[in-house]
């Protein structure tokens, strides 16, 4: 059984770490800190045996390189030339087997150019998207455009709802407070709001989400729905779904 617990750095990260019942063989998604892994495998007794990198940014890949030269662990990663340490540079449509599970490769370009996911299909269906997809929120566009964001949503919303979303910030928060502005009638967003902040009271992660809670609290994956249009169009345009995650996305950026 492949089980994911987060290992929190920085004020507000998740390193996702993977590892199955019978094997003391882990993996980690995005190591912007080597400590909190190193204290985790030290700790446990874990070996590291695979780190997957999703985009370049450096609270995403600041730990590999203590971590390459403590336990030499296979490297996956975007192709993006300038992230040292990667062993396989892997595209759209490339699989990757990591502890018994397929991982298929998707480019989801927008927060960065070089933005990839990993999706394993399964029960349950395992998608870890960086600062693409959070909790009813998205990443911010660093190098991409709205165009291409939207495009990379559109690719994770086609997975199954039952898809379990390992985003990797703790923003869910302050992500519901600005879907209750762009989508103020939907009680949904109202009672995932309570449970979050209850469960961040006692330190406890708010992911992961899955696919069928954003389809109902995200309004970036709702940029279609008229309560999120209407909120939406005192801010700008909101003549088709597009133009309407456009003006979300700048409006959220300046909330």
């Amino acid at each position: 059984m492949l089980s994911v617990t987060p290992i929190p750095a920085f004020s507000d990260n998740y390193i996702w770490l993977m590892r199955q019942d019978t094997s003391p063989e882990v993996a980690v998604v995005d190591p912007g800190d080597a400590s909190p892994v190193i204290d985790v495998l030290e700790r446990e007794g874990l070996k590291l045996g695979t780190i997957l990198i999703t985009h370049h940014h450096h609270d995403h890949t600041g730990g590999l390189a203590e971590l390459i030269r403590q336990y030499r662990p296979r490297v996956i990663g975007p192709q993006n030339p300038n992230i040292e340490g990667i062993d396989e540079r892997l595209v759209e449509g490339d699989e990757c087997l990591i502890l018994g599970r397929r991982f298929e490769v998707i480019e989801v370009p927008g927060h960065t150019l070089d933005h990839i996911a990993f999706f394993a299909a399964g029960i349950p269906p395992l998608l870890f998207c960086g600062d693409t997809l959070f909790s009813s929120g998205c990443g911010r566009l660093f190098e991409g455009s709205p165009e291409q964001m939207h495009a990379s949503l559109t690719k994770l919303a086609a997975l199954p709802n039952e898809t379990l979303v390992f985003a990797a910030h703790e923003y869910t928060l302050a992500n519901l407070r600005f879907a209750k502005a762009a989508d103020p009638e939907n009680t949904v967003i109202d009672e995932y709001l309570e449970e979050c902040q209850r469960a961040r009271e006692q330190d406890k992660p708010t992911l992961p989400s899955n696919l069928a809670r954003e389809f109902q609290i995200n309004p970036f994956l709702r940029a279609d729905q008229a309560g999120v249009q209407k909120a939406a169009s005192t801010q700008g345009d909101v003549d088709s779904a597009l133009s309407t995650f456009t003006t979300l996305r700048a409006w959220k950026d300046r909330f």
